[in-house]
């Protein structure tokens, strides 16, 4: 495994063959028990941060990112990016490239925050902006199922 721990760290857009293997994974995991993950939102001076917690054993997939990023990582989890998994431990501040869907499985309890620049003033025009995978997001379920 790979450690994204150097002082200037960027996730790349990912291809379509790394794009599709979380796409399969996604859909494997659908069919285990689901993980309530609560979302929350800030909007403040132009940026929307979106944070969620994902606890320790529990792998959650994302949605098609379209718009860069910021993405924050406290905790200690193994990430797929294009290259294959990455292990992320502490505190991490890493530049995430549009073109990215990911998956993540915390090995302890982990925070993860996104935080791009926006005009939008709620949250649905602010998922807008960063997916075309709107029924995918926790926000949109009413299960609250396992996603990010």
């Amino acid at each position: 495994m790979n450690s994204l721990l150097a002082p200037d760290m960027r996730i790349e857009a990912m291809g379509p063959a790394a794009i599709e293997r979380v796409r399969r994974l996604e859909a494997l995991a659908l069919a285990m028990p689901q993980h309530r993950i609560e979302t929350r939102h800030v909007f403040h001076a132009g940026l929307y941060a979106r944070t969620v917690m994902v606890p320790a054993g529990v792998m959650i997939t994302g949605v098609l990112i379209k718009v860069p990023t910021l993405l924050i990582v406290q905790g200690h989890a193994v990430v797929h990016v294009d290259e294959g998994p990455h292990e992320l431990q502490g505190y991490n501040v890493i530049t995430a490239a549009a073109g990215r869907k990911q998956a993540l499985f915390a090995v302890a309890d982990t925070h993860l925050t996104m935080i791009f620049a926006t005009d939008a003033g709620d949250l649905e025009s602010a998922e807008r902006q960063f997916t075309d995978e709107l029924d995918k997001l926790m926000t949109r379920k009413e299960d609250k199922a396992c996603r990010v």
